[in-house]
């Protein structure tokens, strides 16, 4: 994104109500701040994070999710030398934490982030969820 100048313009993309679902690398650039790393994220999301916050490619796993906002089944989590949540603002909604307590997913507004890969599951909860942010429709009951 730097070499193509992209920063600027996708960080005024979403602070105009662009929709953006960013998974993994693409959460660490949403953030406002990255505890561990001296670079300059978006900031379109209030959230500080953590990158390679469970270890190296070695350390990755899979866990069950408990996601309220996709219903009452578990979410198939896969983690790859993933981030964390540390920090997120009262605008931000955390929609999924591992057992015990570490934010891996949240909501703001129009942007969406998470830890894990949604798209290497058979899943596809997150993306209708993404798809129901972007069109406004409620099959998760949103408003």
């Amino acid at each position: 994104m730097l070499d193509y100048n992209l920063m600027n313009e996708v960080r005024n993309l979403a602070k105009n109500g662009l929709p953006i679902f960013g998974t993994c690398a693409g959460m660490i650039l949403l953030a406002s701040k990255v505890s561990n790393l001296n670079i300059e994220p978006l900031g379109a999301m209030d959230i500080t994070v953590r990158r390679n916050a469970f270890g190296r490619q070695i350390d990755s796993f899979e866990a069950e999710l408990s996601v309220p906002v996709l219903g009452e089944k578990p979410f198939p989590g896969i983690f790859i030398r993933a981030p964390l949540i540390e920090q997120a603002n009262s605008e931000v909604e955390i929609l999924a934490r591992l057992n015990g307590g570490t934010a891996v997913a949240a909501r703001q507004g129009k942007l969406l982030a998470s830890a894990f890969h949604p798209e290497l599951t058979d899943d596809l909860r997150f993306h209708q969820y993404f798809i129901d942010i972007v069109t406004g429709y409620s099959k998760f009951g949103l408003e």
